[in-house]
């Protein structure tokens, strides 16, 4: 047998998808229609589900929201909205409490999408996503922190920060922003405190 510092034939590599076996074993159980992810312990729904059938493709996408800047609702938000700012970039939150102890969103100030920032925008914003990383999970009641950009919904740039409470195992993985629907919402008093925490964060240069 061949090892790892014997010549001799490799073992061919696995390119095999986990989920991919996963699905085909679901298969051939009682519910062969629906994905493996529906027997995850983070997927927050049980019982009786059925799959939508997938609707015919579009000839053209709808615009987003805010296509046109004099139309775009961050661009015409003033600074007060926001719990920091700076120059570029500005930081804010749903208008109240959720399921998850913090959800705060970052925005450039000027009208771009991710594929429109310049090399300078992309360097802060690599730099701001790792300072708001670190300043929410920080927090005593945070574990992780989920980063998320949805291309669908506008089109002035919002990346989301959405921090898992800690010790809420069920809650791991993709369908956290379901459970942040879901679970009854933190108290308003925890909420504020932690907002602030994280925009004084951010202020401490």
């Amino acid at each position: 047998m061949a090892s790892a510092s014997t010549p001799g034939q490799s073992p061919q590599p696995t390119h095999a998808n986990p989920h991919r076996q996963q699905r085909k074993q679901h298969a051939s159980g009682a519910r062969p229609d629906l994905p493996a992810f529906v027997d995850w312990p983070a997927f927050p729904f049980e019982g009786d589900i059925r799959l939508k059938s997938l609707q015919d493709p579009v000839g053209a996408e709808p615009p987003r929201r805010g296509d046109r800047q004099e139309q775009c609702a961050a661009c015409h938000t003033p600074d007060s909205a926001y719990l920091w700012t700076d120059e570029r970039w500005r930081l804010k939150s749903p208008p109240a409490p959720s399921g998850l102890p913090v959800v705060v969103i970052l925005e450039p100030r000027a009208h771009l999408d991710l594929g429109d920032l310049s090399t300078m925008h992309a360097a802060e914003l690599g730099v701001l996503t790792v300072r708001l990383e670190r300043a929410i999970r920080s927090l005593e009641s945070v574990a992780q922190v989920h980063v998320n950009r949805w291309g669908d919904g506008t089109a002035h740039l919002q990346q989301w920060f959405l921090a898992r409470p800690k010790g809420y195992l069920q809650l791991r993985g993709p369908f956290m922003t379901m459970w942040d629907e879901i679970l009854p919402p933190v108290e308003e008093h925890e909420w504020r405190m932690n907002l602030e925490y994280i925009a004084a964060w951010l202020a401490d240069d």
